[in-house]
């Protein structure tokens, strides 16, 4: 027995009887629940103060109704207004209670917090009073002596009675909101001034969430509108000074009033990136730092005990327009379908289990080599949807045996292969390993789809496959020419599984991109390291890019004349990474060049300057969904292309650099390795040079790639 049950034991002593314990046994049963009736009783005492509340707050409404229907006749008819009219007014009296007992409980006036009146309880106090008064009308018609009260006294009594219900709700609000002033002046001094940016409703409930703040860090100083339409008005006190064009004019004005902001506050959502990356050069040249308010629901809900501005995400400078989705078509590809998701841990894995786990499937399977990624997105999943069937497996997509198992197993409807290795430099200098993953990976995962009659099976692929000058970007492309061949041939062969391939560019944020590399630097103090100058990517948002692969999934799977076809994801305009580092660099309130160096240290193996979302020999045509666009197929002789990835496969495994390259080259023409000139001794036998910048092999002495 534990020591918890050995607690509440009553030991009996050898020959007292067993009814001499019942006393102990009811001290220990207190003792052991005591604590649970403390909670108990302070659970009914607050019920019972609500209850209270609540009986006192209808009780006032009544009263308050009586009172101005009282008002509402003396105001009519004067001062002897009881004259003759006694009897009826008593009687209106008790018609206009009865009425309000009923109005007021069905309109639940007495629920609401006076302390956090707000205009929705204003429109129900007004609709309240006017119901009261429209059933009271065909009262009046129906009753022959309340004919001596004129009927114009209801036009009055609406007035008062508002007053009366209302005053007493805004006096509430303002007590408990009113500050000492000393206390204000006080204070103000230690405060963070800011300049908002935005005049719509988020700007007004974050000036109303700092007034109700008693230990407020901010205060505002002023507001800039986008478009100068209430210029000169206020919000809350708080005065529109001008444009978003006239912001250095107005700091100077501020400034000479002693109010000069430290921040410049972002209060609309709608603002686009450049005119985010305006704001932010402004600030920075004013010495001010960019930030946000919070969320709407935050700031409505109270989530937080004081309010607080939070910094602009790296995402609000280089987004787009998200893509209207069609989340219908997206939602009757997954719903009640068993998907199999490879690289599940990785970033791209990770938030289709996520996005595909909101649509309701009858089982998701979880797949990965890497075990904390594995653990991580498990935990997260069961937390997010505990109710969903899942599986996790940790496999290797080169085990062929393995993957027919587990496709054998789960027989999934849907599969998305997210597995990859997809870090240029890593790749480069481990190309076999490359290979392998991405090229006989890929290849087992499609055969086992096609073999166990998968419905569609979705590669995720990259940019870096058009006009590749790595081995990565190479042997996704590859991956590509596969899917699309075998896709081409399913109404020749008799198979029914679209093998669906999705394009697109970086993502913000994922493994070993360089948005986590500047966060690392700038917060060891820099510098932030640059490959080159004029170095330019396609960036988006890991949310963003997964669901335009679901959308573009749903317009695949259900298509049969788009075989073979790439869906390629809109990326926007290439961002300059020198300008992506200066703007982080920003952000951190920190000035470039001089807080912060950028060090420019020359493209590494395999990069090059700029991405290509299409190949030139691709056909690029529309497809009913914005953001998503087709490429033409592009595939070599299908013979040809199974026979040279026989051969890749196996020069890989046997680790023979020299025949792998030279087949990529075959089935890839397009592939230009950057010059090269000998590798380190020692890398065919899995010794890894350092990741600046080594690559090929011949004579075993080690050179520097040259750009």
């Amino acid at each position: 027995m534990n020591s918890a049950n050995r607690r509440d034991e009553v030991t009996v002593e050898p020959g007292r009887s067993a009814w001499t314990a019942v006393p102990a046994c009811l001290r220990k049963l207190t003792r052991r629940f005591a604590p649970r009736q403390a909670v108990g009783s302070a659970v009914m005492s607050s019920a019972r103060s609500g209850a209270r509340r609540m009986q006192l707050a209808f009780l006032h409404d009544l009263l308050m109704a009586g009172c101005a229907f009282v008002a509402a006749v003396y105001l009519k008819m004067g001062v002897g207004f009881l004259e003759g009219t006694r009897g009826a007014v008593l009687d209106a009296l008790l018609f206009i209670g009865v009425i309000a007992a009923g109005v007021f409980y069905v309109m639940r006036l007495h629920r609401s917090f006076w302390c956090y009146i707000s205009l929705q309880d204003m429109m129900s106090i007004a609709k309240a009073v006017t119901l009261l008064n429209l059933i009271f009308v065909p009262v009046w018609v129906l009753t022959p002596d309340l004919s001596r009260i004129p009927l114009s006294v209801l036009v009055i009594n609406w007035l008062v009675l508002f007053a009366l219900l209302a005053g007493p709700r805004l006096i509430a609000r303002m007590v408990t909101q009113r500050q000492p002033a000393r206390m204000v002046d006080r204070r103000r001094y230690r405060q963070i001034p800011l300049l908002l940016v935005g005049t719509g409703d988020n700007t007004e409930l974050f000036l109303r969430a700092l007034n109700r703040d008693a230990a407020a860090l901010y205060r505002v100083v002023g507001i800039v509108d986008e478009m100068g339409a209430y210029l000169r008005g206020s919000i809350h006190g708080v005065e529109v000074l001008g444009r978003i064009d006239e912001i250095k004019a107005v700091v100077e004005r501020l400034d000479a009033g002693g109010n000069r902001p430290q921040r410049l506050v972002v209060t609309e959502d709608g603002l686009s990136s450049a005119a985010m990356r305006s704001l932010l050069d402004e600030a920075a040249a004013l010495g001010m730092t960019l930030n946000r308010t919070p969320k709407m629901t935050e700031l409505t809900a109270g989530v937080t005990d004081h309010v607080e501005v939070k910094p602009v995400a790296i995402e609000d400078l280089l987004g787009r327009p998200e893509a209207l989705l069609d989340r219908a078509s997206m939602a009757e590809m997954i719903q009640g379908s068993r998907v199999l998701i490879t690289g599940a841990g990785g970033t791209i894995g990770s938030e289709l289990v996520r996005q595909i786990s909101d649509f309701d499937p009858a089982h998701i399977v979880l797949m990965d080599n890497a075990e904390l990624h594995l653990y991580e997105i498990d935990m997260e999943l069961s937390l997010r949807h505990p109710a969903l069937p899942r599986s996790t497996v940790m496999a290797d997509v080169r085990d062929s045996v393995r993957v027919r198992e587990i496709m054998s197993r789960h027989t999934p409807d849907l599969v998305f292969h997210a597995a990859a290795m997809k870090h240029v430099p890593m790749v480069e200098m481990n190309p076999c390993e490359g290979m392998l993953t991405n090229v006989l990976g890929t290849r087992n995962v499609v055969d086992a789809s096609v073999e166990h009659g998968v419905k569609a099976m979705v590669l995720i692929s990259t940019d870096k496959a058009v006009n590749p000058t790595n081995v990565m970007g190479t042997t996704k492309r590859i991956a590509e020419s596969y899917c699309q061949s075998l896709d081409m041939r399913g109404a020749e062969t008799g198979c029914d599984t679209r093998l669906l391939t999705v394009r697109f560019g970086n993502v913000l944020g994922s493994t070993g991109s360089v948005v986590p590399l500047f966060q690392r630097q700038l917060a060891a103090g820099g510098p932030i390291t640059v490959t080159d100058p004029e170095v330019t990517r396609y960036f988006m948002t890991v949310s963003e890019a997964v669901g335009l692969v679901l959308q573009a999934s749903a317009l695949g799977s259900r298509s049969s004349d788009r075989k073979g076809t790439i869906f390629v994801l809109e990326m926007g305009e290439p961002v300059r990474i020198r300008d992506l580092a200066t703007q982080m660099i920003r952000l951190a309130g920190r000035v470039p060049g001089k807080d912060i160096e950028i060090v420019y240290t020359g493209l590494r193996p395999g990069e090059k300057l700029y991405e290509e979302p299409l190949h030139e020999s691709e056909e690029l045509r529309p497809t009913e969904t914005s953001g998503i666009l087709l490429a033409a197929p592009r595939v070599p002789d299908h013979q040809m292309l199974m026979r040279l990835i026989d051969e890749l496969i196996v020069s890989a495994l046997n680790r023979d650099v020299e025949r792998a390259m030279t087949l990529l080259r075959q089935i890839v023409p397009e592939f230009q390795p950057p010059a090269t000139r000998p590798l380190p001794a020692g890398e065919e036998a899995g010794i890894v040079p350092s990741l600046v910048g080594t690559y090929g092999t011949e004579d075993g002495r080690p050179m520097r790639t040259v750009h």
